[in-house]
């Protein structure tokens, strides 16, 4: 008991916000409320929010990797990919009986993981840092999509599963879980968004743990000052590498649960419009910290899908001016931002009232 409650310690420290009874209140009080949502909706508003939660887990490893660790990566996209195309293959040749989707969920996930490993590898130990390590990684996801962009032809395929090219790869199976009397399908609505809400909120607070661990303290040392960091002992190559991985494994899992959402994965998906948005989500939200990352990513989300109905280039311009007025007049974020001012002033009422 002494270790879990050790480890659940960590949901507070100083690498996130919100702390104390009130936090946590407020975060069930959320979470029960994201519960009760499918009764109060329709199955196509709830499909929806399945899509924007899917996306939130490429974000949170963005966080960890350019807001915790200091490494700004375009190559979450390409990950994403990585595991949506491996998952299609996958569940396309071996079906979905007796719960395979959930295995092939994993394998996707780990093949996301170990390409990280390799790109990492020769990024953190060949010491590409700063606005080169954004170039190659947006080289390498822009390079994956012109590939899977020219696999039209039938000699394109892998097993039963063709790779289609523009069109992309379509007709993979939804995610299934063994369940007496037959497999339990988590079709795109109702049973999707439960799973993935609770999936969700475990990958938040399992991160929330991890960056106010030890290891997420020697990350953020890493980010302030490199340098100082390696003079302490630390080989800060390991702890980049690992959270780029840890990143890329969160992006993987947000191409298998958008490919089993839509039933189908395509290569724009990794494209340089789409490598740029989590860019966006996770400044406006606030990097170095992950609510602030989720909360921004899921408004942002909702914002862009309702300026697309009046045209994607509109919705593109706004994303662009909204993150120009992030760097120039809240560069730790605009939600973090907002929530350092409210407490600021929260804490001046508070002196005046004692005073």
């Amino acid at each position: 008991m002494t270790g879990i409650a050790r480890i659940l310690r960590r949901l507070e420290g100083p690498q996130t916000t919100g702390r104390g009874p009130a936090f946590w209140a407020a975060f069930c009080l959320v979470v029960l409320a994201a519960f009760c949502y499918p009764l109060t909706a329709d199955g196509y508003t709830v499909g929806n929010a399945v899509y924007f939660f899917n996306w939130a887990f490429m974000a949170l490893g963005l966080s960890l990797i350019w807001g915790h660790g200091g490494s700004l990566s375009f190559g979450q996209t390409a990950f994403f990919g990585i595991a949506g195309y491996g998952y299609g293959i996958l569940t396309i040749n071996f079906g979905s009986a007796y719960g395979f989707t959930l295995l092939a969920l994993v394998l996707a996930v780990l093949l996301a993981a170990a390409f990280a490993i390799l790109l990492g590898y020769f990024l953190f130990f060949g010491r590409i840092a700063g606005v080169f390590l954004g170039i190659v990684t947006l080289s390498v996801t822009l390079l994956l999509e012109r590939f899977m962009a020219q696999t039209a032809g039938p000699e394109w395929r892998i097993g039963s599963a063709r790779l289609n090219g523009f069109n992309g790869m379509s007709g993979m199976p939804p995610l299934t879980v063994p369940w007496f009397g037959g497999d339990l399908v988590l079709y795109p609505d109702v049973e999707l968004y439960y799973g993935v809400l609770g999936l969700l909120v475990l990958v938040y607070l399992a991160l929330r743990i991890l960056v106010n661990s030890s290891f997420g303290n020697v990350l953020v040392a890493i980010r302030e000052n490199p340098q100082r960091a390696e003079m302490l002992g630390y080989d800060v190559r390991k702890y980049q590498l690992a959270a780029f991985v840890i990143g890329a494994a969160l992006a993987g899992l947000s191409g298998v649960l958008y490919t089993a959402w839509g039933q189908y994965i395509t290569p724009s998906s990794m494209g340089i419009t789409a490598a740029a948005l989590p860019i966006v989500w996770v400044a406006v939200g606030g990097r170095s910290d992950l609510t602030a990352t989720l909360i921004g990513t899921l408004v942002v989300l909702a914002g862009f899908q309702a300026l697309t109905i009046y045209g994607s280039q509109y919705a593109l311009v706004v994303m662009g001016l909204l993150l120009v007025l992030t760097v120039l007049a809240a560069p730790r974020g605009l939600i973090l931002s907002a929530a350092a001012g409210l407490a600021r002033l929260a804490g001046r009422r508070r002196r005046k009232g004692e005073a």
